[in-house]
């Protein structure tokens, strides 16, 4: 027997209306909204739905995609759609702990706004992100040592995505360094990310911290559906070591190819991705083709799976 995956998408996929058809035609989705928006302070049905300049903007972009991740994936569970095993990257880590049961939505919602404030205020003025395309991520971290090494500077992966498509976070000096060199070295592309900050990087510690200190009064359950975390790509064996994961995971870097790999290695062969866009599915054809995609991000895409 194969096992399904659901996985869930980080931050970067959101846009305005995602989770609307949803909202509109399921009241427990709707309740989700609303608990959100209790734990968070914020309007979340306007924040997702409403045109607005704010879910951009990390602070409000982490608590709305979890909003919309947790909403789907009750809607998934309601139909008895579950999964074998979860996870989901860098902020999406957040739908897969709820998906373990290690970590309740009202919880979850919680933290994360916590986090989106800390990870926004975290960020200096200065620092960047930018993909490496078509490089061997072994290069990839020699260049980033390296640079490091001779700017005195923070330079290091943020994300291993897939083959061929590495993400490199820092200081904007070195990483603009570290990306030229990488395109010396024979990478096809290195292309500048629009995002506010240098995440899963050094420079993120102090929101680590922060994030660990809030962790400190929520309580963590028993994980009932394994999972596998960002940091290590390995399953979370004790519900003892959640905390101290999703503290370094802020600063640390995601390994997704890596947990994909892991997951088929293992016998996942569908894999749901639950959540706003197709970033996961993209990833997952450059991994491995012949492991069966299910994207739920519209009502219909919904509605063709539970009805498959």
């Amino acid at each position: 027997m194969g096992k399904r995956v659901f996985m869930f998408p980080g931050q970067g996929s959101q846009y305005v209306g995602m989770g609307k058809g949803f909202y509109d035609s399921m009241p427990q989705v709707k309740e989700i909204f609303e608990l959100a928006s209790e734990k968070s302070g914020l309007d979340i049905p306007n924040l997702c739905f409403t045109e607005n300049d704010k879910l951009n903007i990390t602070e409000y972009t982490q608590i709305c995609m979890l909003t919309v991740e947790a909403a789907l994936y009750k809607a998934l569970v309601d139909k008895g759609i579950t999964p074998d095993v979860t996870a989901g990257l860098s902020l999406g880590e957040y739908g897969a702990l709820i998906a373990s049961g290690a970590m309740t939505m009202e919880d979850a919602f919680g933290v994360v706004r916590k986090r989106g404030i800390y990870m926004q205020e975290a960020v200096p003025t200065g620092g960047a992100m930018t993909a490496v395309l078509g490089l061997d991520p072994e290069k990839i971290e020699e260049i980033c040592k390296e640079t490091a090494q001779k700017e005195s500077a923070v330079v290091s992966i943020a994300n291993y995505n897939c083959p061929g498509q590495i993400v490199i976070t820092g200081q904007k000096d070195a990483v603009d360094k570290a990306a030229a060199a990488c395109s010396e070295a024979g990478a096809k592309r290195a292309v500048p990310l629009k995002v506010s900050g240098p995440f899963h990087s050094k420079m993120l510690e102090g929101a680590g911290e922060k994030l660990g200190e809030a962790l400190k009064d929520v309580e963590i359950h028993d994980i009932k559906v394994p999972y596998i975390t960002n940091v290590t790509a390995d399953y979370v064996a004790s519900k003892d070591d959640v905390k101290d994961y999703l503290r370094r995971q802020v600063s640390s870097s995601v390994r997704w190819q890596q947990t994909i790999e892991r997951l088929i290695a293992d016998g996942a062969d569908e894999f749901i991705e639950i959540g706003p866009g197709r970033s996961l599915a993209g990833f997952m054809r450059k991994i491995n083709r012949d492991v069966k995609v299910v994207n739920i991000d519209k009502l219909e895409d919904f509605e063709k799976y539970v009805n498959r």
